[in-house]
C-alpha cells in the first residue's frame, strides 16, 4: 500500500512548509508585494495600531493595569466581557 508519509519526520517534498525558509520568505514577500500594489492589502492607521497595542496588552497582562488583586476577583470590566 503507497503512503506519501512515513512515522519519522517530514518526508514530503512538495509544499509551502517543506522549502527551505528562504524561499518561503521570497514567495510570501512576492504575496505582500503584489496586494499593496493591488490596493487591497489593509494598512493599520495609527489609530487602529494604538487600539490593537492596547487589546494584545490586555490580553497578554490579564487586562488590568498596575493591578494587585488575587486572581480570584474580578472587575467590572470582566463581568461587562463574560456576557459576549
Amino acid at each position: 500500500m503507497p503512503s506519501s508519509k512515513s512515522g519519522s519526520g517530514n518526508t514530503s517534498k512538495r509544499g509551502f512548509a517543506s522549502m527551505d525558509q528562504e524561499k518561503q520568505r521570497e514567495i510570501a514577500s512576492k504575496g505582500g508585494k503584489a496586494a499593496h500594489a493591488k490596493g487591497t492589502a489593509h494598512e493599520f492607521s495609527s489609530e487602529e495600531a494604538r487600539e490593537a497595542g492596547r487589546k494584545g496588552g490586555e490580553a497578554s497582562h490579564g487586562g488590568g493595569r498596575g493591578s494587585s488583586s488575587s486572581s480570584r476577583g474580578s472587575s467590572s470590566k470582566q463581568h461587562g466581557k463574560a456576557g459576549n
